[in-house]
């Protein structure tokens, strides 16, 4: 180590033992995680740097491209609204963690499990006997006039009278090294699966550092928080549990997707649940299956529009009168919100003495509540020194005031409002943050951090996970920690002084469970999500096979058009004919437009549909594989980037054409092979099934109702990707009878029609109602009558034109077909998706 002077005082720079481009330099002055005021490196830190030395700085360099690699492909996100780069804004994870020694460790966590002991039985005293509201240790005006204080829920005692289940606290550390709470957040707290993302992608990447160090492992809190949670059941045999979303809009769903798949729980927003009678169900394939407890990520006010907020669409309607009759548990209780307010620290001391009869163990930043008169009096006199808060949440709260940065008029007008109503404000002082190191790509920086712990009820004991969510500013001299900010995150390393616990969800041991192998229980809108992703993506796949059989000809055209490729156009449909500049008459002047179709905005595009595939593959994260969801993600990605580009040629687009339907390719291999021949994957499969049986009808009405030259023949096989088994079956003589026998009636050519209402069939008398009658269903009638007519289409008539060369058998015969696949998929939507038809209740069935 040196040092030497700056502008801000003596700076430490330290190398670690690694080479220059990882020297670390910050000011002595300053309280930082790796280094000393002496300018020593702190023991945790000189532990896992020693580990490091190990690994070469280019491998450290490849580790870390790899790390944010599988962030990117994972498509771990954190929304940020309004982001010109987009909502989905890309996980921020630092390579290196922040590395805390375990001794001290033990003892914030002691008070962390004191803090939430405290918060537990204040909520209870709130919904209960009130009577610290009654003897003043809370202002009532703080408590009643909090928005997050549910009326409805006064004087209900939840399961085993726990209101506290999960539990988050930003914690930071101070000049004096001592650790102190910022923040509690007491109702629905996000970023444990955060923190476990950032662990599993850390510990992959510098695996043998990890081992080496002795990291205290995240699992064990992780089967805390679903013991605990099984355990509030009304029903103890094999509870079911969901996690309840505000869905694929909020900020966090990434890490609410992947909490639920690692849980193993379902993921459901409020439209997947009702309310019958009283008791919470489920809405799944098979029918209404019963919910015993609720995580819920979705805040107090927006979980009930009958008895909460009005204007949610997002709640469960009956849901508090389900709660309050003990047929669910919803995790965090409802009302739990109301300890979210920056005024709650300034009385926890005290209360703490009155209800538990212990000093608190873990201090707060130091808050004034404006409604006592000696605080209100520092406050307006120290004003310059405070951050000014409001005392409740809320949209209309606004952001926090740094006093010290008002103008004269700004100042007396904010001291006017805070004497008008004093209870309705909070200062604080300015926290006062360590640094930590930050990897840039270049180099080494300290940036300011506050940590996330995270605490989880299990029996009468709350278990706190040994690490949490480290997030860092944005830039040096910031104080504000906040990912939409632009911050950070990093994993966080609590250093064991044993051997770290080999508990794992991922082999969970435990009791035998039940064998279930039915899948009647997938929620209706996990069926619609994936129903709709085959449709997008064989609606894509459809309109790139054409668009590459048209650019393949267009390049070797020479002169006037071909009619072939004036029927494919016309197969594309009268916008992208528009839109492509390509007139389907022949004859017409070849154009270079139809490489911009591949990523119009138009709808049925293939950009447009490549979209909402993915979009409604965000909304099931949790029911995908990681390896179906990179190939959607890098579909999504290639056309974006594609739309982007500012020069775009025929040879550009036929490139393009080719990497996408490889990726479709993919796709398909995926359903097929990797997902579960359940209920899900029919549904996924139905999807595809239509649009590609749809896709067939277009092409064969638009190149062979009318007859035209064996070119046209030989384009829709190749379209139809049945090229080689034509020729293989008549040796390349072209005819429209065995062409039409393959492509409408043959059941063994995948691309076929026969081959999708074949599969159709097979689907529909498959899912869970379909088996519960001998009578065919409505739906089962429309694709059994379709297929009918196709087996008996009498190929020789259909292939038989009339004087004016119109195939009009043939136009019957697509025209039956082109109302029956909608119809289908209209049924099959108002049976299955959308619960109009009266439902079964299911019991038992986990």
């Amino acid at each position: 180590m040196d040092a030497r002077t700056s502008e801000n005082g003596a700076l430490g720079r330290v190398g670690f033992g690694l080479p220059e481009r990882w020297t670390y330099e910050t000011p002595l002055a300053e309280i930082d995680e790796a280094l000393a005021t002496s300018g020593e490196v702190r023991p945790p830190f000189a532990a896992f740097f020693a580990a490091l030395r190990n690994v070469s700085p280019e491998e450290l360099s490849r580790r870390f491209d790899r790390a944010r690699r599988i962030i990117r492909e994972n498509g771990v996100t954190y929304n940020v609204y309004g982001d010109p780069r987009g909502m989905d804004r890309p996980w921020q994870l630092d390579p290196l963690p922040l590395v805390v020694d375990g001794a001290e460790w033990a003892a914030l966590e002691r008070g962390l499990v004191q803090r939430a002991r405290l918060l537990d039985a204040v909520l209870a005293d709130l919904y209960g006997p009130r009577r610290t509201l009654a003897s003043g240790l809370l202002p009532a005006e703080l408590v009643l006039s909090h928005p997050g204080y549910l009326r409805p829920l006064c004087g209900f005692r939840p399961a085993e009278g726990v209101h506290l289940h999960s539990y988050g606290v930003d914690i930071a550390r101070g000049t004096d090294r001592r650790f102190y709470v910022v923040d509690d957040r007491t109702q629905a707290p996000s970023g444990a699966g955060y923190a476990l993302e950032n662990r599993i992608v850390i510990a992959r990447m510098l695996a043998q550092p990890f081992r080496d160090c002795r990291v205290e492992r995240l699992a064990p809190f992780f089967q805390a928080l679903r013991d605990g949670l099984a355990g509030l059941s009304p029903r103890r045999d094999n509870p079911r549990v969901v996690l309840l979303t505000p869905g694929p809009y909020n900020e966090t769903y990434c890490e609410h997707a992947y909490l639920a798949r690692y849980l193993g729980y379902t993921l459901v927003e409020g439209g997947d649940l009702t309310v019958r009678d009283r008791v919470v169900y489920l809405k799944t394939l098979g029918g209404l299956e019963r919910i015993d407890v609720i995580l819920r990520r979705l805040d107090d006010g927006y979980c009930d529009p009958l008895c909460l907020r009005p204007d949610s669409l997002l709640g469960v309607p009956g849901l508090v009168h389900a709660v309050r009759a003990g047929s669910v548990v919803v995790a965090n209780a409802l009302g739990s919100g109301v300890l979210e307010t920056p005024a709650l620290p300034a009385f926890l001391p005290r209360l703490c003495r009155e209800l538990l009869g212990e000093e608190l163990k873990l201090p707060s930043i130091r808050t004034f509540y404006c409604g006592e008169p000696e605080s209100l009096a520092y406050v307006i006199e120290h004003l310059s020194d405070l951050v000014i808060h409001s005392a409740w949440p809320g949209p209309a709260s606004g952001e926090a005031v740094f006093g010290g940065e008002l103008g004269q008029s700004e100042r007396a007008e904010l001291v006017a409002k805070i004497r008008h109503r004093p209870g309705a404000w909070v200062a604080r002082e300015r926290p006062a943050l360590s640094t930590v190191p930050v990897y840039d790509g270049h180099s080494l920086k300290p940036r300011h951090f506050g940590l996330r712990a995270f605490l989880a009820r299990r029996g009468d004991e709350y278990v706190v996970m040994p690490g949490g969510l480290t997030r860092f500013a944005s830039s040096r001299d910031s104080l504000v920690v906040s990912m939409q900010r632009g911050g950070g995150s990093k994993d966080t390393w609590v250093l064991s002084s044993g051997e770290p616990s080999s508990v794992t969800l991922l082999h969970p041991p435990g009791l035998p469970i039940a064998i279930v192998r039915s899948g009647a229980d997938l929620p209706s809108r996990v069926a619609d999500n994936l129903f709709w992703i085959g449709r997008h993506v064989e609606r894509a796949d459809g309109t790139c096979r054409l668009i590459r059989s048209l650019l393949l000809r267009a390049a070797e055209e020479e002169g006037e058009r071909s009619p072939e490729i004036g029927a494919l156009v016309r197969a594309l449909g009268a916008d992208f004919e528009q839109a492509s500049g390509i007139p389907s008459r022949p004859g017409a002047p070849l154009d270079v437009g139809l490489a911009s179709v591949l990523f119009s905005d138009e709808r049925h595009s293939p950009k447009h549909e490549i979209a909402l595939g993915y979009r409604a593959a965000s909304r099931v994260r949790d029911r995908i594989s990681m390896d179906t969801w990179r190939v959607l993600s890098h579909l999504h990605l290639e056309v974006e980037r594609a739309a982007r580009r500012k020069a775009f040629d025929t040879s550009d687009a036929l490139e393009l054409s080719f990497s996408l339907l490889l990726g479709f390719s993919a796709f398909s291999g995926l359903v097929m092979e990797n997902m579960t021949h359940g209920p899900g994957w029919r549904f996924a499969d139905m999807g595809r099934r239509i649009e590609r049986a749809a896709f067939m009808v277009r092409l064969i009405r638009s190149t062979l109702l009318e007859v035209a030259s064996s070119g046209s023949l030989d384009a829709v096989l190749d379209v139809a990707d049945s090229t080689i088994t034509y020729r293989s079956r008549y040796f390349g003589t072209l005819a429209p009878e065995p062409v039409l026998d393959l492509l409408i009636t043959d059941e063994t050519n995948p691309r076929s029609i026969a081959y999708q209402l074949v599969a159709l069939k097979e689907h529909v008398g498959q899912l869970p109602r379909a088996r519960s009658t001998p009578l065919l269903s409505a739906e089962s009638k429309t694709i059994v009558e379709a297929l009918s007519v196709v087996r008996l289409a009498d190929l020789e008539r259909i292939a038989r034109a009339d004087a004016h060369g119109h195939r009009g058998e043939l136009a019957a015969l697509l025209g039956h077909l082109e109302r029956a696949l909608p119809t289908f998929a209209e049924q099959i939507t108002l049976s299955y998706l959308a619960h109009v038809q009266p439902s079964v209740l299911v019991e038992g069935v986990a």
